[in-house]
C-alpha cells in the first residue's frame, strides 16, 4: 500500500465517504505490518467543500494557469511592471470567476471560499502545489499575500560606487560622473515610484472590482428573495380573491332566496287574510238564521 495513492483515493472521492475509507486504510496499513504509515493515514484532515470542488478540478487547464499566473505576477511585481501586472490581474480574475460559474450551485459561504483559495493558488506556491494534486484540506487564505493584496513594492538594492582618490587635474570629470550618476538615480526613482503607483492603482481597481461583484451578488441574492416574497403574496392574494368572490356568490344567492321567500310570504299572507275575510262573511250569515 502506498501512501500517495491512498490520499489520492481519498482527496478524489466523496467527502461524506472520507473517514470511513480512510479509517479502513489505515487498519489495513496496520494489518499489513506498517504501523508508520497507518498513522500517516490516519493522520489525513477530511476537506471542508469548497476544498473537495477545487480537488475535483485537480487537473482543469484553470488551476494550472492560475499557478502559472503567480509565478509571473511576482516576477512582474518585482520588476515593478506596471502594465504586466494589470494584464496578469485581469487574467487572474477571468480565471477565477470561469470557476465559479463553472460552480454556480455552491452557497455564498463556499462560494467566498473557494474564491479565498483560488485567490491565495496564485499568492502562495505551497497552496498550488497542494491544489495541482488534489490535496487541498481546507479553505485556503490569501489575506497575507504581500505580492497580490498590500502595498509590498521591492525596494532595487544599490551598492555604493568605491571611493578612489583622483588626480586634482581630473577633478571636473570626476564631478561631471557624479551629475550623470545623480541623473541616473533620480530617473531610476522616479521610474520607480511611477512603476509602485500604478501598481498600487491596479490593486485599488482590482479590489474595488471584487467589492462590487461582492456587492452584486448579495443584491442579487436579495432581488431573488425578493421575487420569492412578491410570488407567496400574489398567491395569498389569488387566495383571498377566490375566497371573496365566492362568498359575494353565497350573499347573492342568500339575497335572491330572501326576496323569493318574501313574495311567497306575502302572497301566502294574501290567501289568508281572504280566508279569514270569507270565514267572517259566512259567520255572519250564520247569525242571521
Amino acid at each position: 500500500m502506498d501512501f500517495d495513492e491512498v490520499a489520492d483515493e481519498l482527496y478524489a472521492g466523496d467527502p461524506a465517504e472520507f473517514v470511513s475509507v480512510r479509517n479502513q486504510r489505515a487498519k489495513e496499513a496496520k494489518a499489513a505490518g506498517d504501523p508508520a504509515l497507518a498513522e500517516r493515514i490516519r493522520a489525513l484532515r477530511k476537506p471542508t467543500l469548497a476544498a473537495s470542488i477545487l480537488n475535483r478540478r485537480a487537473g482543469s487547464p484553470e488551476l494550472a494557469e492560475l499557478a502559472e499566473l503567480g509565478d509571473d505576477l511576482r516576477k512582474a511585481h518585482s520588476a515593478l511592471a506596471g502594465a504586466d501586472l494589470r494584464k496578469l490581474a485581469r487574467r487572474r480574475q477571468e480565471l477565477v470567476n470561469r470557476v465559479l460559474r463553472d460552480e454556480r450551485s455552491m452557497s455564498e459561504p463556499v462560494m467566498r471560499e473557494v474564491e479565498a483559495t483560488l485567490e491565495a493558488v496564485v499568492a502562495d506556491p505551497e497552496v498550488a502545489a497542494l491544489a495541482l494534486a488534489g490535496r487541498l484540506s481546507s479553505g485556503a487564505d490569501s489575506t497575507g499575500d504581500q505580492w497580490l493584496t498590500s502595498g509590498f513594492t521591492p525596494q532595487p538594492k544599490r551598492k555604493p560606487a568605491p571611493e578612489r582618490e583622483k588626480p586634482a587635474t581630473v577633478s571636473h570629470l570626476d564631478d561631471r560622473r557624479k551629475a550623470k550618476q545623480k541623473a541616473a538615480e533620480k530617473a531610476e526613482q522616479e521610474r520607480i515610484a511611477k512603476a509602485r503607483e500604478e501598481a498600487e492603482r491596479e490593486e485599488k481597481r482590482v479590489a474595488e472590482f471584487n467589492r462590487l461583484r461582492r456587492e452584486a451578488a448579495e443584491l442579487a441574492k436579495a432581488c431573488k428573495q425578493a421575487e420569492i416574497d412578491v410570488t407567496r403574496a400574489e398567491r395569498r392574494a389569488e387566495k383571498a380573491t377566490e375566497k371573496a368572490n365566492d362568498l359575494r356568490r353565497r350573499l347573492a344567492d342568500a339575497e335572491l332566496e330572501e326576496e323569493t321567500a318574501n313574495g311567497e310570504t306575502a302572497a301566502a299572507q294574501t290567501v289568508l287574510d281572504d280566508l279569514r275575510a270569507e270565514a267572517e262573511r259566512i259567520d255572519e250569515a250564520l247569525k242571521e238564521f
